[in-house]
């Protein structure tokens, strides 16, 4: 059954692990990968990747991306997103924070934060306006 379109904005604001999936050119299938992302109902989804990484090149190119989240219980359920990028700058050191906060336990933010601004290298803020969407809840299988 397909989710209502709060149902699958609050499915899709939970900190879920999603996979992103933008166009690898021809004769490539699309380039899938595990990613954080945030996301709030009725805003734009970002994500953040390094600079010079190839999903960032991949993304330049073709404009668009999705993000893919899923669980399996207590029923199956999954929302897929697709839209345009609207809006790419460098990412800051409290986007980093926040991305980080959504997933890591409190006390392991700092931490995690301190060595990823220092080891990552240069990052990038994708964000995506939701265009498309898919859902479903598949109930209990």
């Amino acid at each position: 059954m397909a989710l209502t379109r709060e149902e699958r904005e609050q499915f899709l604001a939970e900190p879920r692990v999603a996979a992103l999936a933008v166009d690898a050119g021809a004769g490539r299938a699309p380039l899938t990968v595990p990613i954080w992302y945030q996301y709030a109902p009725g805003g734009d989804a970002w994500v953040m990747t390094g600079l010079d990484s190839r999903k960032n090149r991949l993304i330049g190119a073709a404009g668009r991306f999705s993000l893919m989240v899923d669980r399996v219980e207590p029923t199956v359920r999954y929302v897929s997103v697709e839209g345009p990028v609207v809006g790419t700058a460098p990412a800051t050191l409290a986007e980093l924070r926040e991305i980080s906060a959504r997933y890591l336990p409190a006390d392991k933010v700092e931490g995690y934060v301190s060595a990823a601004w220092k080891d990552h290298g240069e990052q990038v803020v994708l964000r995506m306006r939701p265009e498309h969407w898919v859902s479903s809840d598949l109930g209990s299988l």
